[in-house]
């Protein structure tokens, strides 16, 4: 297995409802990030559209509903061939359609043009006026071993999933996000990521939407934070961090991590059995626990 990715992650500024532009600027980011030998490129959430709800509108006619395309389809497409042409992993958000039905999606393109997407679970604030929820986590299979996948609410306020994708093996999750300056998002950022890769001793690779848009203005953040040389604290590796000055510089934030970092210090042997074939997650009582408070 693989340890040293080059990975690139975007302050991406969107132009809200132009998905012809954005494309063209997410392909074009695309291309640098090959040329200068990524392996995998990360772009926020509703990348392709822009973000903002327009609530002036019934839900069919809401720019998100309109703009929504199928993964694979023209958009992913596009993209696919450079992806191929540089071997290239890209993880880009965007509303899916399927089935009639629209999501909030991440779509992910493989090096070797496979494309699907994860939909985002958990849906806040307004987004539920013109998504569905999705209902399944996704893990990249990759080199590097299984890579995970959350949007934005998925990532700050259900530590379970990243959990999840590190007990299964992830030493790394990618954080398609539209984090706006509004105190609430923007503290669930700057305070969980740290906090999560630290206790799941996980790598984070964050995208954000970056400056004013229709209604919101993005902070910016894009970076990869995970664990120090030393295993007792993190470190932003790649980019600024949601908490760092200069956060809010647009373009393509690069670097090399080294994923073995998230095995070779970790101190607190979580996901690792004991000589009994026990281990410190119990993952069988948390179901039960879970379980229980449907009934709460």
């Amino acid at each position: 297995m693989k340890d040293l990715m080059n990975i690139a992650v975007i302050n991406f500024v969107t132009l809200w409802g132009d998905k012809e532009q954005n494309l063209s600027r997410i392909t074009g980011y695309c291309e640098a990030a090959g040329k200068r030998g990524a392996d995998f490129i990360v772009f926020p959430e509703t990348a392709l559209s822009g973000y903002d709800t327009d609530h002036d509108h019934p839900r069919a006619e809401m720019m998100h509903t309109r703009l929504a395309e199928t993964i694979p389809g023209p958009s992913t497409e596009a993209v696919a061939e450079i992806a191929k042409k540089y071997g290239l992993y890209v993880v880009f958000g965007m509303p899916e359609r399927a089935n009639g039905t629209v999501y909030n999606s991440a779509a992910i393109i493989e090096p070797n043009g496979k494309t699907y997407a994860y939909r985002k679970i958990h849906l806040p604030f307004d987004e539920s006026s013109w998504a569905e929820p999705g209902d399944a986590p996704v893990l990249i299979p990759t080199p590097w071993g299984p890579v995970g996948v959350t949007i934005c609410y998925d990532t700050y306020c259900f530590p379970e999933l990243i959990r999840y994708y590190r007990a299964m093996g992830a030493r790394l999750t990618l954080n398609v996000t539209a984090c706006p300056d509004v105190p609430c998002t923007e503290g669930a950022a700057r305070l969980g990521i740290p906090a999560y890769a630290y206790i799941n001793y996980i790598y984070i690779a964050s995208a954000n939407l970056c400056g004013p848009e229709k209604i919101s203005n993005f902070i910016g953040g894009s970076s990869v934070v995970g664990p120090d040389k030393c295993g007792g604290d993190v470190h932003t590796y790649v980019g600024k961090s949601f908490s760092e000055e200069g956060r809010d510089e647009p373009g393509m934030k690069f670097g090399t991590i080294d994923l073995s970092l998230a095995d070779q210090y970790t101190q607190i042997p979580i996901f690792r059995r004991d000589a009994n074939g026990h281990r410190d997650f119990r993952s069988d009582l948390y179901a039960k626990l879970y379980a229980s408070t449907e009934q709460a």
